[in-house]
């Protein structure tokens, strides 16, 4: 579900409704402003809000393409939007040249980084490459203006950590939770199986973005009781198998809410932000709260869409939950997802 595509691996398209969930601009809602814009529609100006002009906008376009005039962003809708409608942000390496539904989102971000706002188009320019230039440059980034893994992970990195010292008594999850990262990452950062026993005085390198304090949703701080109990409510709500939902959750963030992944992903399940919005508008139809109840739930509906869409099967449904269902379905399960679903697998049970 995280996996960069400049390694390879084709994602699955996030969707997202234009019913506006707060007052804040979303950069998912300006890309689709832009993709309206650039197919002749007005939007009304490319602010990351959802007003009548682009709710309106979208329609006269799902009409004019013959799709159901629902307002929202659905597979259909994206590929008849085109370039403009693909990929999510994080999944290619971009450059000049560069267009689609991922430059949008960029662009608009970049906006607080001196890109004029009449440049957000959904085309990577060198006015673009000017702006993330800049931005590479404050973050102390290579300024060379392509976007690729290291200026993503910029883009959720704050007061970053390299190295721990393993003390006696401390485990891949123990040393994740202390670091906000995911046991998983953690143990693919050093190579070493997630079941192997660590020793004192061992040194492991923390993954990207690893930090002592940066809560990834809104809330106090939660025991892992607590997180097993929502697990197991929205599990039954669900029709899922609690213990593969407890063990996918254990494998992603060892329930922690706090944790955020080096290309944006947060909180108990690990969710992209367009993963999550997709669950919001696509799947239940009202907005989860940014806690950790808000996205288990989410992740839980989630892993319940992608069991749906194997035919119950849940060694392909966590082939999707990490490498993508479609790159699932059109490819085949790469040699990383096969150790990521042996891994859960092997949890199941024991959490």
């Amino acid at each position: 579900m995280r996996r960069f595509a400049v390694v390879g691996v084709a994602l699955s398209i996030g969707v997202c409704g234009l019913t506006e969930v707060g007052s804040a601009a979303n950069p998912r809602i300006a890309a689709v402003q832009v993709g309206l814009r650039a197919h002749g529609f007005d939007p009304g100006p490319v602010d990351g809000l959802s007003g009548p002009l682009t709710r309106g906008a979208l329609a006269s376009f799902q009409r004019t393409k013959r799709l159901p005039v629902d307002g929202k962003l659905d597979r259909r809708t994206q590929r008849a939007l085109g370039p403009r409608g693909r990929p999510l942000l994080g999944q290619r390496e971009l450059a000049v040249g560069s267009i689609g539904w991922d430059v949008a989102v960029l662009e608009f971000r970049l906006r607080r980084h001196g890109l004029p706002r009449r440049a957000v188009d959904g085309r990577f320019t060198q006015s673009t490459a000017t702006a993330l230039r800049r931005y590479q440059r404050r973050q102390g980034l290579v300024p060379d203006g392509i976007a690729g893994p290291d200026t993503y992970r910029a883009l959720v990195r704050r007061g970053a950590a390299r190295e721990h010292v393993v003390q006696p008594g401390e485990s891949f999850f123990s040393i994740a939770a202390r670091y906000h990262v995911s046991p998983w990452q953690l143990a693919r950062r050093n190579r070493i199986p997630l079941t192997r026993v660590i020793v004192p005085d061992q040194r492991l390198a923390l993954p990207h973005g690893a930090r002592l304090h940066l809560p990834a949703v809104t809330g106090p701080p939660v025991s892992r009781e607590a997180v097993r109990v929502t697990i197991d409510r929205w599990a039954g709500v669900y029709g899922v198998d609690p213990a593969l939902a407890r063990a996918l959750a254990w494998m992603e963030s060892g329930f922690q809410q706090e944790v955020v992944s080096s290309v944006g992903a947060i909180g108990v399940m690990q969710l992209l932000p367009e993963t999550w919005e997709f669950v919001d508008t696509v799947l239940l139809g009202v907005p989860t709260p940014r806690t950790y109840k808000g996205n288990v739930r989410a992740g839980v509906r989630y892993l319940r869409w992608q069991l749906d869409e194997f035919g119950g099967n849940r060694r392909l449904a966590l082939a999707g939950w990490y490498q993508g269902a479609r790159a699932v379905r059109e490819i085949g399960l790469y040699d990383d997802t096969k150790l990521f679903v042996r891994v859960v697998l092997s949890l199941y049970g024991t959490v």
